[in-house]
């Protein structure tokens, strides 16, 4: 008997099914993974943000005279 169905009979109705992380929390692996790269990409999203405000407020605002910095 070969591997997969070797493991096809040790699992039954699980075979095929993704892996849990936890077995009483409903989440996938590959939805955790999918959930890790989002957020990683918006806060890489949100650092450049507030890159980009705080360039604008600290050297391009007072060059134009839109804030007070005295």
């Amino acid at each position: 008997m070969g591997e997969a169905k070797r493991r096809k009979n040790a699992l039954k109705e699980q075979y095929g099914q993704e892996e849990r992380i936890l077995p009483w929390i409903p989440i996938s692996k590959r939805q955790a993974d999918d959930f890790y790269q989002w957020t990683t990409r918006g806060a890489w999203f949100g650092i450049g943000i507030m890159a980009t405000l705080w360039i604008t407020v600290r050297f391009i605002g007072p060059a134009f005279g839109w804030w007070d910095t005295q």
